[in-house]
């Protein structure tokens, strides 16, 4: 049985023997979280209002590096399913590691955003076109059947102890939202009428889908920790998930509100980008009250001992997603007040994502972060 305390040791968070070299049995879904967080630092950069060749350059150079992230974390996670097939179906029955399934979605959703935006003028806009509708294609369907997979085996096959509910709980509900907010930039490229039509509406679809669901497992998470106290140390950084799906959905709104002129009805089209603004400023508001909550916490957690773990890369990707959403917000509102804020929450995501990347690189590099999880003591 995994609980709550569980989940640093079975997801390469820390042990103290390293791992043989070349070894990627304990190599866990959760590692794409790295690509995730990575390449949200070129696609929330490209949506800041920075103009000029520099840190456009900067952008080109983190998706290429999250690219090449991800193509070598899907080579050796084959690896991992071909040779260490026991240890893959462990980690599915695992309640601790299982939610970390619906990194996988995301981080294929990123990167394939991320070359839209920014790769378009390295490797071409028409493979940059084509590579970003394999992936938010293959995403799409990778994150649909996470948000429907893990719930089942919630219910069905894993066993979770009561006042164990985490915000990891949120990974696999908050890749549909991922397609909603990356789906609108490819509805231009789409033929006028029935099609572009139809992915609009389909990208609303994935946003109520998430939105529901997310609704459904907050009142959990808070609860856990009203009722039951903070997480373990190095599940602290999980509490940033929450602005996942909260950023992301302001995200979604404001990018479909964009596109939607010209492809839906003219007296529709006013509708959805009121909507974008009367639903993501409340939600951007309840995400800067969380930052403010979980970022407390955290600070409590490193007074408590907590050292690095790979829930820092936590911190990355909820953060961009509040970049784009606040960044979506201000081209809706055109309020300089919601760039300055993208601006500010684009300086900590550049912070978070070095130090964690820093950290992640030397724990690689010892053999640490790759080993057996040590036996936890209750």
């Amino acid at each position: 049985m995994a609980t709550l305390a569980h989940a640093p040791s079975r997801t390469g968070t820390g042990t103290g023997t390293p791992a043989p070299k070349g070894s990627v049995r304990h190599l866990g879904p959760n590692w794409y979280a790295a690509v995730m967080g990575t390449a949200i630092v070129a696609g929330a950069g490209a949506a800041l209002p920075f103009t000029g060749a520099g840190p456009h350059l900067a952008y080109q150079v983190v998706w290429a590096l999250s690219a090449l992230m991800l193509l070598a974390l899907l080579a050796a996670r084959g690896v991992h399913w071909v040779r260490h097939g026991d240890q893959a179906r462990r980690h599915l029955l695992d309640p601790a590691v299982a939610p970390f399934y619906g990194c996988t979605a995301m981080a294929l959703l990123a990167v394939g955003g991320g070359t839209l935006a920014v790769g378009r003028e390295v490797i071409g806009a028409p493979a940059a076109l084509a590579a970003d509708a394999v992936l938010w294609s293959l995403g799409t369907l990778v994150g649909l059947a996470a948000a429907a997979a893990i719930p089942y085996l919630m219910v069905t096959r894993h066993r979770i102890d009561p006042g164990s509910a985490s915000p990891v709980w949120l990974l696999p509900l908050v890749a549909p939202m991922v397609s909603a907010a990356l789906g609108p930039a490819l509805v231009p490229y789409l033929p006028a009428g029935p099609w572009q039509r139809t992915l609009l509406f389909a990208c609303y679809a994935l946003f109520g889908m998430s939105l529901l669901a997310t609704l459904l497992v907050l009142p959990l998470v808070l609860s856990r920790l009203i009722h039951h106290g903070p997480l373990p140390l190095a599940l602290t950084p999980t509490l940033f998930l929450v602005l996942g799906p909260l950023g992301q959905s302001t995200t979604a709104v404001t990018n479909l509100a964009h596109v939607a002129p010209g492809v839906v009805d003219a007296s529709l089209a006013p509708a959805m980008g009121a909507f974008a603004v009367l639903y993501g400023v409340p939600v951007m508001g309840f995400a800067l009250l969380w930052l403010a909550l979980a970022t407390a916490m955290v600070i409590r957690a490193f007074r408590d001992g907590m050292g690095f773990a790979m829930t820092w890369w936590g911190f990355t990707f909820p953060l961009g997603t509040c970049v784009t959403g606040a960044a979506g917000l201000a081209r809706q509102t055109g309020l300089g007040a919601f760039d300055g804020l993208a601006v500010a929450l684009y300086a900590l995501l550049v912070t978070a994502v070095a130090v964690a990347f820093t950290r992640t690189a030397l724990g690689l590099a010892r053999g640490h972060l790759l080993a057996p999880p040590r036996p936890v003591t209750p």
